[in-house]
């Protein structure tokens, strides 16, 4: 989504779902979140006007206002962080009230990111994922992950989901997948610890909280790469086969 709230901003992302409705909670949370997102930060940006026009990123920096940069850079995160965090809570909220979606047991995952000039802002749940391709000190391609996969068996997503009475097991022909279980059934083995929907677990520790993250993009990084986790599993393996296509594409047919 170009011009996503300015003329330098655009928005990006992936939603990933599953159970027997899935795709269509997916496709939900792929129109709607976006403009719940807009909707916070305008209204964010409008509590700060008047106070710091330089919040949003639009005003070019004055010399000698470097000492300023660090304090601008924190008030930039923690705006954005509090609007990645409102409108993912809102998201999941008109999911729950929806009145034909069923989303009791279905759900998806979410990976967005937002680029506005050299700032990236990222909020994601689930396992889908966010690869860059940058160059590194000897000017070579190298990947780096920049989300977590929040699995079930991350010490303190377990931890949670055990203090909320939920269940984390893998079953026995498949041992490499931690899965989120009911206190009172063997069901419905959720493969993550955060998504949007699956309300059958929303109350034994499956959350819709996002983890953020900001960060100055510099010269060096080139791309990004969203992608959901059946996909990301096979980029572990051949990273490098996209980085090489990134630089042949404009002799490609």
């Amino acid at each position: 989504m170009q011009d996503f709230m300015s003329e330098d901003a655009i928005f990006c992302g992936v939603f990933d779902g599953h159970g027997p409705h899935g795709h269509l909670v997916a496709r939900k949370v792929r129109d709607d979140l976006p403009l719940k997102l807009l909707s916070f930060l305008q209204s964010q940006e409008s509590r700060q006007n008047g106070l710091n026009n330089n919040c949003f990123g639009r005003k070019t920096k004055l010399e000698g206002d470097s000492e300023k940069d660090g304090s601008t850079e924190d008030n930039l995160g923690s705006l954005w962080r509090e609007a990645f965090l409102k409108s993912y809570k809102a998201m999941d909220k008109e999911l729950r009230s929806h009145p034909t979606l069923d989303c009791f047991c279905s759900g998806s995952t979410a990976v967005t990111i937002v680029k506005q000039g050299l700032n990236l802002f990222m909020g994601y749940i689930g396992d889908s994922r966010a690869i860059m391709g940058s160059k590194d000190s000897s000017d070579s391609m190298v990947a780096v992950q920049l989300t977590v996969d929040l699995k079930p068996d991350l010490p303190r997503e377990e931890e949670r989901i055990k203090r909320c009475k939920g269940r984390v097991f893998a079953l026995q022909d498949e041992p490499e997948v931690p899965r989120v279980w009911l206190p009172f059934d063997d069901a419905p083995g959720l493969a993550m610890a955060r998504a949007f929907g699956d309300f059958c677990l929303k109350d034994y520790g499956v959350i819709s909280i996002p983890e953020f993250s900001h960060r100055i993009l510099t010269e060096r990084d080139q791309f990004i790469v969203l992608a959901s986790d059946g996909v990301s599993v096979c980029l572990e393996y051949s990273m490098h086969l996209i980085l090489c296509f990134y630089f042949v594409k404009d002799s490609l047919p």
